[in-house]
């Protein structure tokens, strides 16, 4: 009778497994790669900034319906601008603008399909701005600006043992910043069972922010 008990149980289990572990999407992986974010200020005097730097990113699958998940870019913008204040007193600004953002969040998934998971995902935000200048003349100055809030999103994952992609749509609020909506689209080619490369590009109002990076999952 107990085998027939375990028996039955395991078979009445057996779909559930396979949605979870048989449509090749791993919820437990590390990677890290090139992040380039873009802010526009509409400021006809320095322009867009546009920060170059790296990011790192890492989730792992805590039961066969959540994961954790985190990450971490930086990047900076240098740049330099000549103001002529009349009379032959021209004065030549260099500034550099560094963005640092910070995310740890956990996620929900469950099986839509065969190759389809429906996605939702909780996170706490810390975006950190940093702000400075010197002159030709001496002068110097900084300041800087930490936002800190949450983000809610929810979307699609799926795709074959080769190709896989995303897309996310959310809200984020980071008290200083007034709350926005936020896309994030993405997508991975996979080589084998744990190496792939990946790529995605994100969306909030003025800023945007493009990733390309190599994954491990496991």
């Amino acid at each position: 009778m107990k085998k027939r008990l375990m028996l039955a149980a395991v078979l009445a289990a057996a779909p559930f497994v396979a949605s979870a572990q048989g449509n090749g999407l791993s919820y437990t992986y590390v990677e890290g790669g090139y992040t380039q974010a873009n802010i526009d200020y509409d400021d006809e005097l320095l322009g867009d900034f546009t920060a170059d730097g790296g990011y790192i990113r890492g989730s792992f699958e805590l039961s066969p319906s959540f994961y954790v998940f985190g990450s971490y870019s930086q990047g900076k913008d240098d740049d330099s601008v000549a103001i002529d204040f009349g009379g032959g007193d021209v004065v030549t600004f260099d500034v550099e603008d560094e963005l640092k953002q910070g995310e740890f969040g956990l996620g929900y998934h469950m099986a839509m399909g065969e190759k389809v998971d429906f996605i939702g995902e909780l996170a706490y935000v810390r975006l950190d701005e940093d702000f400075s200048f010197s002159t030709s003349d001496g002068d110097s100055g900084s300041d800087d600006l930490t936002s800190k809030g949450g983000r809610a999103a929810l979307g699609l994952r799926g795709g074959s043992d080769t190709l896989e992609g995303w897309v996310k749509l959310g809200y984020i609020d980071l008290g200083e910043v007034s709350g926005d909506f936020i896309g994030t689209a993405g997508g991975q080619y996979k080589f084998n069972k744990t190496w792939g490369i990946v790529a995605e590009v994100e969306v909030i109002d003025d800023l945007s922010r493009f990733s390309a990076g190599v994954r491990a999952s496991f």
